[in-house]
Parts: structure tokens; sequence; C-alpha cells
């Protein structure tokens, strides 16, 4: 599983030109997810988010995370986080978990990460073409890949 982080003052979601979700300050924050993954990818990964220190203390040193700040998360679904271009200019998707197995995913990473958070987490609508719009902060932008870990 692969997530992608972006420190915002604010994110949103809209579809077909309407706003489905917004978040203040918080995290933007695009998950991928290939046929490996599994609950302790889940796990690790949103333990890792709520803990992550990407936010500015009194001294201006990223010192804080998510939850000591209070701040939101919108989580959106991003099968391309899996593109190869090893080969040719057009990029492959084939580790990219088809739908039944990255939907269910999904909605465990989103409902871990809400318990974990300790609030709801709007998301994006998986499949759906969205219109993503953010402020990045920073800009702070953090890669972490569950399958790197050690």
């Amino acid at each position: 599983m692969r997530v992608l982080i972006q420190r915002v003052t604010q994110a949103s979601v809209a579809i077909a030109g309407k706003t489905t979700a917004f978040i203040g300050a918080g995290m933007l924050i695009l998950v991928g997810i290939e046929e490996a993954d599994g609950a302790e990818d889940i796990e690790w990964l949103t333990g890792k988010i709520v803990n992550l220190r990407i936010f500015d203390d009194e001294q201006g040193v990223m010192n804080r995370s998510v939850t000591d700040t209070g701040g939101d998360i919108l989580v959106v679904s991003q099968f391309t986080l899996y593109a190869s271009v090893k080969k040719g200019n057009r990029p492959s998707y084939i580790r990219a978990a088809k739908p039944d197995i990255s939907v269910p995913l999904y909605e465990q990473f989103c409902r871990e990460l809400e318990l974990k958070l300790g609030k709801r987490i709007p998301t994006g609508t998986f499949g759906a073409d969205m219109q993503v719009s953010l402020v990045n902060n920073g800009p702070v932008t953090i890669w972490i890949d569950s399958k790197t870990r050690e």
C-alpha cells in the first residue's frame, strides 16, 4: 500500500462540478493499493499517518502530528500511485489491485484511520472522475510505501 501525504491548509474533492468533500488544515492523503496488501499494511500505515510529525510547533519546527493539532484528513483513492514507466511512455498499472480487492481495503483503511484519529474522515468516491483541489502548506509532501518499511 502506498500513500502520498500532503500537508494542506485546505483540500476538496469535486465530482461533476459539485464539491463532495472538504477539509481545512490537515492532510490530503492519496492511497494506492496492490493485490499483496492486507490488514497489516493498513494497521502500520494508519498508525504512522496519525503520528507523523509534519506540523509546526511554537518554534516553527515540524514536531506535531495531525492528532496533536486537531487537523483533518481527506482520503482519495489513487491507483496511479502504482504506475510503472519502465517500458515505453504509457504508464502500466498492472500492480494496482482490481476493484474487488482494492475497494474493501480502501474502505477498511478509511475506517481504521477514523478510529485512530477519533473523528470522521471525508473521502473521495472510489473510481469516480474527481477533481481534487488543495493548498499545499510548506510545501510538505511525504511518500510512504508499506512494503519498504524496514
